[in-house]
């Protein structure tokens, strides 16, 4: 539709300039000239741009991904100065950009009062890399196993309390042979082949693991479930506070909220909520990720993980 609009305004402008009606294309379109301008190109080109819807008042949706937008404008919002004629009355049907191609995301940034506080730009590999679930799933497995306590013990013969005494003879009375009652067929003896205190932590290269954070990342970036304010300053600790803030997000069940350095007010208002937890900037983790349909970071927090992902790996 754009193609057939760029041919339709080229023929328009070579009739009115073979009857030398005008001496200019710009004298005739200023809207149109006017949007040249601002974006830089020929006309008739399709032009690239980004366009990025205002988050809503709940402030739990937008849309980070590129669009492939015309920027002709309409007769409504030129003052009619461009030709109805040339416009198609069928909307242009933005494509959403396609994920994993470590582009930069522009989004909007607010707070809890859901202020315009401006935009901000998420680097591409950090924000926008190729989804790989086995990645994920790799490092969840080594988060889950790394976390285990590992204290689990049971008593082998040695350690089981009781008598060393043969219980009867060997031969003569009927009976199976034993030579213990700390046995392991014996009620109250001993576990064979039982957990012991270990470790379940097992190596995970941090290539992988960085790469997990980064593709959690990109997922709620991707899903628009990721949410950047300007700070986590909150006027008290009272918990009821950030029951308001959460009941006007749409479609958010369960949030995380990641600061560099979180405020004590924000702590003591959230520490009796199950459904919206509190992380450090240091402690954000692929799990924790998972774990919350909605990731609400800091400018702050986004700047710290950004030089935390861009920190060459230590080998």
């Amino acid at each position: 539709m754009a193609l057939s609009v760029s041919r339709r305004l080229l023929r328009s402008f070579g009739s009115v300039l073979a009857s030398g009606r005008c001496d200019s294309p710009s004298s005739l379109y200023p809207s149109f000239h006017a949007s040249l301008d601002l974006c830089g190109h020929v006309p008739g080109d399709i032009l690239f741009c980004e366009e990025l819807s205002p988050i809503s008042k709940a402030g739990s949706s937008f849309l980070a991904n590129r669009r492939l937008l015309t920027s002709f404008s309409t007769p409504e919002s030129s003052g009619g100065a461009f030709p109805s004629n040339l416009l198609s009355a069928k909307p242009v049907v933005a494509s959403e950009g396609t994920i994993g191609l470590c582009q930069d995301l522009v989004i909007p940034v607010t707070n809890f009062h859901y202020e315009d506080k401006g935009f901000t730009v998420l680097p591409g590999d950090v924000f926008d890399v190729p989804i790989r679930k086995d990645i994920v799933h790799r490092v969840v497995l080594w988060q889950l196993a790394k976390r285990q306590q590992g204290t689990h013990s049971t008593k082998t013969i040695s350690e089981v309390s009781g008598t060393g005494r043969k219980p009867w003879n060997q031969k003569g009375t009927g009976r199976a042979r034993q030579g213990s009652l700390r046995s392991p067929q014996f009620r109250g003896g001993s576990t064979m082949h039982g957990p012991k205190p270990r470790s379940h932590a097992f190596k995970l290269n941090k290539k992988v693991r960085r790469l997990g954070l980064k593709i959690a990342l990109t997922a709620r970036a991707a899903e628009g479930k990721l949410l950047v304010f300007d700070d986590f300053e909150v006027p008290t600790h009272k918990t009821k506070n950030i029951v308001n803030y959460v009941q006007q997000m749409e479609n958010s069940k369960k949030l995380l909220l990641v600061d560099g350095i979180l405020p004590e007010k924000l702590k003591l208002a959230t520490q009796n909520l199950h459904y919206v937890n509190v992380l450090p900037a240091v402690g954000l983790n692929v799990y924790s990720i998972l774990q919350h349909d909605t990731l609400v970071m800091s400018r702050a927090a986004v700047n710290e993980i950004v030089e935390r992902m861009h920190t060459p790996i230590k080998r």
